[in-house]
């Protein structure tokens, strides 16, 4: 009997470490440099912000979705950012360059909004086949390692890791108030309870 129940029990850990393992493949990868265009800034570098918990988010100015997104990333910056929160989004769309200036404005975002082209992204992300949904969402932590990231197109995980409470609670760990979780769920985790745009 007492045999029986070990050998359930090292299976159940067994199978728990494989899928943290399988989970955790691409957590803690350091974040690649990153250059950006800010209008009326110029470039900017991610590794500028370094020392900093980062949001990352790749948007479509033109997706409702977001927007709506940017939105809730601007109440975390005039909540987190005193605490050394950052964040940032990156139009990916095309005329991106043209359109940035007023999605600032019309939406009144309180953090950088920068360009560049979808090829960058996809290297950023480790998109391989070019396929993707937005906004996608990449969380940084102070050392410049990425800690969540959410997959290429819509999933649970990528539903997950864009809830507004989960990404709260996330910057929360991130920026050490949050004591309730000290480890991190990997990178490749993850809506904003907001929809997805395919591209």
């Amino acid at each position: 009997m007492g045999v029986k129940i070990a050998a359930v029990l090292l299976g159940s850990v067994l199978l728990a470490t494989v899928s943290l393992i399988a989970a955790d493949a691409t957590a803690g990868r350091k974040a690649p440099e990153l250059a950006f265009t800010v209008p009326g800034q110029g470039q900017k570098l991610l590794s500028q912000y370094r020392g900093k918990v980062v949001a990352l988010e790749f948007i479509f100015t033109t997706c409702p979705h977001c927007q709506a997104a940017s939105k809730v990333m601007s109440r975390f910056q005039r909540e987190y950012g005193p605490q050394g929160f950052q964040a940032i989004d990156i139009a990916v769309n095309d005329n991106a360059d043209l359109l940035v200036e007023n999605f600032v404005k019309e939406y009144q975002v309180a953090f950088p909004v920068g360009w560049m082209s979808k090829d960058q992204m996809l290297s950023f992300m480790g998109f391989k086949d070019g396929r993707f949904v937005v906004p996608q969402m990449v969380l940084i932590d102070r050392k410049g390692y990425i800690r969540y990231q959410t997959p290429p197109l819509e999933s649970e995980d990528w539903d997950k890791l864009m809830k507004e409470d989960v990404l709260k609670q996330h910057i929360e760990e991130l920026l050490g108030t949050n004591n309730s979780a000290k480890h991190a769920v990997p990178a490749g985790n993850g809506r904003m309870a907001l929809a997805k745009k395919p591209t």
